[in-house]
């Protein structure tokens, strides 16, 4: 407001230089309709009606653009009332007008009614009739147009583009050319996008070389269509040389280089380019971010969050949703509680994007009853909102909850049915897996390749053959079969199963495989007593794949080795792990180690094992040691491992689980029941063993001391009849 004073100052009278006045003022009343200072440039209409000079033709003019810019209707018709007579401009400026305001009919009567029309006359009217959607008005009027030039073939080529006529704006770029009218830069960006969007790749490296002949090369704006498109072709190098071949690159063009790497994965070259960014905006931070949280370098993406906040930028709801993820992630709920103050302050709280990562830090976090009052709080629930707080209650053991939620839905999505799938695996709650899953089947969804990992899961964790089968059976009929997830999941649920010559030839046919796959298929070999055939599979992926080992990998090396006496192989691959494979070994690791020494007489060995360890020993692996020394002989390293499992068992229930066993394999009956009866006193619990079997496809569970079966006696009953018959074949022989 001060400057435009002063301005106003400098130029108290016209007299001295009239030109350089009306400039002066002209130029003032521009910047206050692009600012959007209406006041001051009312002020300024007083000074120049106190002047005489607000009716002279240029000065009138933008205070008519002014005034209409800013629907002062009163304003406006004083101003009309000075002309008297027809002025192109002035009409031309209230059909633009019109344009803007969507009364594209006041636009036609005042182009209808003029004497007189110019090219801005036509163009103005032709982009009016397009942006409004009614294409077959304004392209008729496009062939009416007598002052067919690159702005109006531009304009009819922009607009159709914008009503997702892509083809047809190629066609009239094609006929434009065919005229002999050459493109603009605006042109260029047009059709550049419609290539891009259309994936019309040969056309679009056409439109290149026209754009090299005609020495648009280095227009910003061009160019920043040309890195899209050569990134929707899948050419980073294309894109990299003309970003690098740019006089001057904007925000834009930087982001679109940033979110190349992005693309690509490759933080560390997104991050290079991100910090020699001069110019950040909202896009360039939110790519950052967001692909830090997915990439689950979360701590990242929080220290970029704030660094962001920081720089003074305001974050956009998918940029507040990726900060919100990311602290989901690290379970950090004061921050979290934090942020939602914030949103809620700034009016989006409602947003129903954020909201739902709202609900899944709540729910990540062990708090899903927060979660449940942000849901309510939102207006517009779309099915992620539904189905983020079903997961939120479903990963915090509320099933009931999760349950009367999901029968609520108004529309269930796929989403929805894995969300209580997952919830009860996550659970342990096999039974219910497979009957939300055929409820889901009953309701005709078809299920997705989350779906069937997710029942293959629970299919493996029961050993659940029969079941696993069909859940095969229907990969084919969905065209899921080469899927790598559904793969990898099969291959784990035959191994698990015990069926591992099915699960070799799942493996086998697997056209892709990634980490996990390979990690499936080593560990079930060895789990399954086939050793040097998963020692040779190990082999062969670090000689055929760029697969580097991982925890899980190692730890199922040890255990092939352990388990078929390859001592010195194991203890090779264990000293290897942080030297060559740069993984840390963990105390299962140690564990399997010690069971491998135990088990082939290195008590001693192992014993120093156990107290060289960087973290604490596992209860299991005491259990292994002294599991070797029964089967040695070795009574003293026995009785000083027996007296530290004694120790553990004062600290939790399992100790004391592990010793009644220990005590139990080594027939001291009298012993075992000291130990029953200490966790007794003590108020431990064992949790009650638990078995099930299959019969046609339905799933049965037996429990420890249960005597809730509604089969029970007829249970009984067959189990005497067994023992009676085992007593006389006994007598018998």
């Amino acid at each position: 407001m001060g400057s435009i004073y002063k301005s106003l100052l400098i130029i108290k009278s016209p007299i001295k230089s009239f030109i350089g006045f009306t400039e002066s003022s002209i130029s003032l009343l521009k910047h206050c309709t692009n600012h959007r200072l209406i006041t001051q440039g009312q002020v300024i209409h007083t000074h120049l009606y106190k002047l005489g000079i607000s009716s002279h033709r240029h000065i009138a003019v933008k205070l008519l653009i002014m005034y209409l810019d800013f629907k002062k209707s009163s304003e406006v018709d004083q101003l009309l009332k000075d002309y008297n007579t027809f002025d192109i401009i002035v009409h031309n400026c209230l059909i633009s007008a019109n344009v803007n305001w969507g009364n594209v009919d006041e636009a036609r009567k005042l182009f209808d009614e003029m004497p007189q029309r110019n090219e801005v006359s036509w163009t103005a009217l032709i982009s009016g009739y397009l942006k409004c959607g009614r294409v077959d008005e304004s392209m008729e009027l496009f062939r009416r147009n007598p002052f067919q030039n690159v702005i109006s073939w531009t304009a009819a080529i922009s607009g159709l583009l914008s009503n997702g006529m892509r083809l047809e704006s190629l066609e009239l770029f094609l006929e434009m050319l065919r005229d002999g009218v050459w493109p603009n830069n605006v042109t260029f960006v047009s059709v550049v996008r419609a290539c891009t969007e259309m994936e019309e790749f040969a056309l679009g490296m056409s439109v290149v070389s026209l754009v090299v002949k005609l020495g648009f090369e280095e227009d910003v704006s061009v160019c920043n269509s040309l890195i899209t498109f050569s990134l929707r072709l899948g050419e980073m190098e294309m894109a990299s040389a003309i970003f690098k071949r740019m006089g001057k690159q904007d925000v834009i063009s930087w982001t679109a280089i940033l979110d190349m790497y992005v693309e690509m994965g490759d933080l560390r070259e997104a991050r290079k380019v991100f910090d020699e960014m001069p110019e950040r905006n909202e896009v360039s931070w939110s790519a950052m971010i967001s692909r830090y949280t997915q990439k689950g370098y979360s701590k990242d993406a929080i220290e970029l969050f704030r660094q962001m906040i920081e720089n003074g930028i305001n974050p956009n709801s998918s940029c507040l949703s990726s900060a919100i993820n990311a602290l989901a992630n690290l379970k950090l709920l004061q921050p979290g509680k934090t942020i939602h103050a914030h949103i809620t302050k700034i009016g989006l709280a409602n947003d129903v994007f954020i909201s739902s990562s709202l609900i899944d830090l709540y729910g990540s976090c062990g708090s899903p009853n927060d979660g449940r009052l942000v849901f309510d709080t939102v207006q517009n629930k779309n099915v992620v909102c539904w189905n983020t707080l079903i997961s939120a209650y479903s990963s915090n053991g509320q099933h009931e909850e999760a349950k009367k939620l999901f029968d609520q839905i108004p529309v269930k999505s796929i989403g929805s049915w894995n969300s209580m799938v997952t919830g009860y695996l996550e659970n342990e709650q096999y039974d219910k897996v497979f009957e939300v899953f055929n409820d889901m089947l009953l309701s005709g969804q078809t299920p997705d390749i989350s779906t069937l990992s997710s029942v293959l899961c629970a299919c493996a964790n029961l050993t659940s053959l029969q079941k696993g089968k069909d859940i095969h059976g229907k990969t084919f009929k969905l065209g899921f079969q080469h899927d790598v997830f559904v793969g990898t999941s099969l291959v784990d649920m035959y191994a698990k199963s015990g069926d591992i010559e099915n699960s070799k030839r799942v493996f086998n046919k697997m056209t892709e495989k990634n980490e996990v796959s390979w990690t499936a298929m080593i560990q079930g070999l060895a789990e399954n007593g086939y050793a040097e055939e998963s020692l040779e599979l190990f082999q062969q992926m670090e000689k055929t794949t760029c697969i580097k080992p991982n925890e899980l990998i190692l730890l199922a090396l040890l255990f092939a080795c352990s388990h078929c006496g390859l001592v010195d192989k194991g203890l090779h691959y264990f000293n290897l792990m942080e030297t060559l494979y740069k993984i840390k070994p963990n105390e299962r690791h140690y564990t399997c180690v010690v069971d491998m020494l135990s088990r082939s007489g290195r008590v001693r060995e192992a014993e120093d094992l156990i107290k060289s360890m960087p973290c604490e020993p596992e209860v299991n692996a005491w259990a292994a040691l002294l599991s070797g020394c029964k089967t040695y002989g070795e009574d003293e390293i026995a009785e000083r491992t027996a007296a530290t499992i004694q120790e553990l068992a004062e600290q939790k229930s399992g100790g004391y689980v592990l010793l009644s066993n220990v005590y139990a394999s080594a027939g001291k009956w009298r012993e075992v029941l000291k130990t029953r009866k200490l966790m007794k006193e003590r108020g431990l619990k064992k949790s009650g063993g638990c078995s099930w079997i299959e019969v046609r496809n339905e799933l049965h569970l037996f429990y420890a001391q249960d005597a809730s079966g509604n089969e029970l006696n007829e249970i009984c009953g067959v189990l005497e009849q067994l023992k009676y018959h085992m007593l006389v074949l006994y007598e018998h022989n």
